[in-house]
């Protein structure tokens, strides 16, 4: 399967991410660029494919779709599986892993599904050699993805191998950490201009601090991994070295080195420890630093600037306690975040109403299978009332 012309290709995200990951790669150059749920379709050549597996901030995995067929039962899809010629895409001695998406009434249990998938390659190998290739879910030749829509069964190689959002930095997490994909997304949602500060006062380990740093200086996400799936791919589309190191030297050069203020509060001294060594390992330590302290007695810089949180939802406590986190946080942005954009997300609607702010804006994201909601409060300098005078002044000198 050598391919030097430009073909289909998917990027997962999360869902409410799709139109952020469209815009990353319309700015990496991608074709064909299509939105859909939880994903993005797109097209590319090899080199394109590299290069979004490196920098796409928002993606989950890189997908590559090669075979469709429509499916009625378990027989059909087994016997489907069966027609391919799978030597086109792997020997005997390869190793391969099975990932199933399910959004059909036909089938309940996705695992069961990978498993049918697995026989029907490894006895159509038993059949014609005698033997069979093994299975590794961690680092297999290839890994395929399969996802089936009501009758709709799609194959598509994994050219990411283990998802994007781990990107290699995060050695000590606390908890509940954000997950990397969703932490990029909600800096790019901000609209920070990556100049003015930014700030996450409740940081936990780290996270978005340090995707805040990352998009700040142009490093690439996936300049931390070790390794990616198309890298052991032997006749799908074989790893090209050269190419890959033209692609990543040319990301690398892009990174810049800007002094803006990136700093990080948590109540936490063992937390605020574990996000140092995280900073330290995406080697950002340079222009982020964390402050040990609770975010009402949290030093903010004059200025302007974005401030992200991802407080506490509630599930570990009881619900005085949240209300109480909540109220805080809202009296906290009124008192000393002036001038600033402040950001909340939040699976806990009710609590939300402790904030005692109006939103001006409001965006539907899932951190895991929780359903979130993405609040900024705009705080501006003095009161709303005085602001909107000065506007108006403004307005009338104009005119």
């Amino acid at each position: 399967m050598k391919q030097e012309n430009d073909f289909k290709m998917i990027a997962k995200t999360i869902f409410g991410l799709e139109e952020t990951l469209s815009n990353e790669l319309l700015r990496l150059g991608a074709k064909d660029v299509e939105v859909h749920n939880r994903a993005v379709s797109f097209t590319g050549d090899l080199g394109f494919m590299y290069k979004a597996n490196l920098c796409l901030r928002t993606a989950l995995r890189v997908l590559v779709p090669f075979h469709t067929f429509k499916v009625t039962d378990e027989k059909s899809f087994y016997d489907s599986i069966s027609a391919i010629n799978w030597e086109d895409y792997m020997d005997v001695t390869d190793t391969l892993a099975i990932d199933t998406v399910l959004n059909s009434d036909l089938f309940t249990h996705s695992q069961y599904l990978s498993q049918k998938a697995k026989d029907a390659i490894v006895d159509q190998f038993r059949a014609k050699h005698g033997e069979r290739p093994s299975v590794d879910l961690d680092k297999p030749t290839i890994r395929i993805n399969i996802h089936i829509y009501n009758t709709d069964c799609t194959l598509a190689f994994d050219s990411s191998g283990e998802s994007l959002h781990k990107r290699g930095y995060r050695d000590k997490t606390n908890l509940a950490p954000i997950n990397e994909v969703l932490a990029a997304g909600l800096v790019l949602l901000s609209g920070w201009d990556k100049r003015t500060n930014f700030i996450d006062p409740m940081c936990g380990s780290g996270t978005i601090l340090i995707e805040a740093a990352l998009i700040a200086n142009n490093i690439p996400p996936g300049y931390y991994r070790e390794d990616y799936g198309f890298e052991r791919w032997k006749k799908v589309m074989p790893f090209d070295e050269q190419l890959w190191n033209t692609i990543f030297d040319a990301a690398v050069n892009k990174i810049t080195n800007h002094e803006q203020k990136i700093l990080g509060g948590e109540i936490s001294p063992n937390v605020a420890k574990k996000a140092k060594e995280n900073i330290k390992l995406a080697k950002v330590d340079d222009i982020v630093s964390i402050k040990v302290c609770d975010m009402k007695d949290f030093e903010v810089p004059a200025g302007k600037g974005v401030v992200i949180i991802n407080p506490p939802y509630g599930e570990r406590m009881d619900k005085d306690n949240i209300d109480e986190l909540y109220k805080m946080m809202g009296d906290t942005f009124k008192k000393n975040f002036g001038g600033y954009d402040c950001w909340i997300l939040s699976s806990n609607m009710e609590a939300f109403k402790q904030v005692g702010l109006r939103p001006s804006r409001k965006i539907v994201l899932f951190n895991g299978p929780l359903e979130c909601r993405f609040m900024k409060y705009e705080m501006y300098q003095g009161t709303k009332k005085i602001h909107r005078l000065e506007e108006g002044y403004k307005k009338q000198n104009k005119e």
